[in-house]
């Protein structure tokens, strides 16, 4: 079964550097997270040193945050922002008002 994203298309790109991806990245990680990841397609193609590297997502706090940011507009579009904030309770887009 192929996983399959709601952030990106090309899932054989790197969604960060654009080079060849060999890893796919849960944006929402954890026990809890990491099925809800898979289900609704947060998910993105990472090549090694975007991922695992000293600076990749897997380790890098703003990239990991911008990752999330990200899901969750996509996420947004789809189902709404009522949706995610009862789904994964926190809200990684900070608007100014």
């Amino acid at each position: 079964d192929l996983m399959k994203s709601i952030m990106q298309d090309d899932l054989s790109r790197c969604y960060l550097c654009g080079r060849q991806a060999t890893e796919i990245h849960h944006v929402l990680g954890g026990v809890a997270n990491r099925p809800l990841s898979t289900r609704f397609g947060l998910v993105v193609a990472l090549c090694h040193e975007c991922h695992l590297g000293a600076d990749g997502a897997q380790y890098n706090p703003e990239k990991n945050r911008f990752l999330k940011a990200q899901a969750q507009a996509a996420f947004e579009i789809e189902y709404g922002h009522d949706a995610w904030m009862r789904i994964f309770r926190r809200n990684y887009i900070f608007t100014e008002e």
